[in-house]
């Protein structure tokens, strides 16, 4: 959410920003929210005038009233009662302005980094960087959920009769294998500074509303019937949402978080939940971590954040690559967005397995995340999150880079301690 005193100041810029993100039919909302501020002043400004001009007649009540005037104190109280009942008018039409304008500030979108390329959705995103060679054995690679079948470890038959499509029964290695990666990833980050957490899997609906737009809500989230709670679509919601309406110590910044969840989505768009696979699914795991930090400080943390899953995937020689979002793939809430994409020897390409963003002030705008700096200045703080690593969609590239010709797997070093020292997975 925007700052209502930038947007004042500076409307051509957040219409041409809103322009870049191809969502033209947001603009008429800057001039709507430019006059709806200015009657809300104008509001304000009548109505601690009247109450001046109440108290100031008071007491002019009880003067006349001590010198007997009782006609001329009758008709300042008349004067006053209807002051009171302007301003009550008054004050109900500040409570729907100032609803209204909260309404569009939550609507017009973040302002995107200079350096975020201009395109329309994401089949103009940009590469910026490969890790590792990608390679192609001179065997046919199968399709992940056959590979996880010969293994004996998916059983989507049973996952389907039991809770319909989009979940799944992972069995024996395959199981292990995916919780091997989880303890391996949360040790990976611990190892690089991060404090390790496993948050609430509900948040309320202001926690929600705090930390994604409102479309993001619709299409993910499952709401809790007659409660208010959602089931969280990722960690990161949770874990931002734990500094909901918090006053920081600048001293104490920045809070290093990570984190593992379970993670549940509706995936309800042009997408869709795959029948065969496990690439797109209404439940999964995931560690993922945040940062909390001072404002000049997020664009040094955004390349951390997403160098820690280049370096986890090459730790298990998977080959990855970068990829810059586009203004037109970007969430409302983002500054700015890097994907880590992984090697598909199968499909001879790459595929998104993690997402890193800067969301600047505006989850922390909405949220009321402050922090208090040099002589008790208070300011917003800005918020990163990225994804550590989500089976089992990083399952896919792990089998597909580590399989034999014989159908084994083999079990890069690093992991081997979590899968009892296991070398190969037959």
């Amino acid at each position: 959410m925007l700052d209502i005193k930038f947007l004042r100041e500076n409307p051509e810029i957040v219409k041409q920003n809103i322009r870049n993100k191809f969502q033209d039919a947001k603009l008429p909302l800057v001039d709507e929210v430019i006059a709806l501020d200015k009657e809300n002043r104008e509001i304000k400004q009548e109505v601690e005038a009247l109450r001046a001009r109440r108290n100031k007649l008071s007491k002019e009540i009880g003067g006349l009233m001590a010198k007997g005037e009782r006609e001329e104190a009758e008709k300042v109280k008349a004067q006053v009662s209807a002051d009171a009942g302007r301003v009550n008018e008054l004050s109900e039409r500040e409570k729907e302005v100032e609803a209204r304008i909260r309404q569009i500030m939550m609507t017009i979108p973040n302002i995107i980094d200079p350096s975020v390329p201009i395109g329309k959705d994401d089949s103009e995103n940009v590469e910026r960087e490969r890790f590792g060679e990608p390679t192609v054995p001179d065997f046919e690679i199968p399709y992940h959920t056959e590979i996880m079948e010969k293994l004996h470890g998916i059983d989507l038959d049973s996952a389907r009769r039991v809770a319909g499509n989009g979940f799944y029964y992972l069995m024996g290695d395959i199981a292990r294998l995916h919780s091997a990666v989880l303890a391996y990833a949360r040790d990976f980050m611990i190892d690089r500074g991060f404090t390790y957490c496993v948050p609430p899997f509900m948040i309320r609906s202001d926690v929600v509303t705090g930390v994604m737009s409102f479309a993001e809500m619709d299409a993910m989230m499952y709401k809790i019937e007659g409660e208010d709670l959602y089931l969280i679509g990722t960690s990161e919601h949770s874990m931002i949402g734990k500094f909901i309406n918090t006053i920081n110590k600048e001293e104490d910044l920045p809070y290093t978080l990570t984190s593992y969840s379970p993670c549940f989505r509706k995936e309800k768009g042009a997408h869709g939940i795959e029948e065969r696979g496990v690439y797109r699914i209404h439940q999964f795991e995931k560690q993922e971590m945040i940062v909390v930090c001072r404002p000049e400080e997020s664009p040094m943390w955004f390349d951390r954040l997403w160098q820690n899953t280049v370096d986890l995937f090459r730790s298990l020689d998977i080959p990855v690559r970068t990829l810059e979002c586009c203004s037109g793939d970007l969430a409302d809430l983002k500054v700015k967005s890097v994907d880590v994409e992984a090697w598909s020897p199968r499909q001879k390409k790459y595929f998104e397995v993690g997402s890193c963003s800067n969301l600047g002030d505006a989850q922390a705008r909405r949220l009321g995340i402050r922090v208090v700096g040099e002589g008790g200045k208070k300011y917003f703080a800005h918020t990163l999150n990225n994804t550590v690593v989500a089976p089992p969609r990083m399952l896919i590239a792990f089998l597909e880079n580590n399989l034999n010709e014989d159908g084994s797997v083999r079990i890069p070093e690093v992991l081997r301690p979590y899968m009892g020292g296991k070398s190969v997975i037959k």
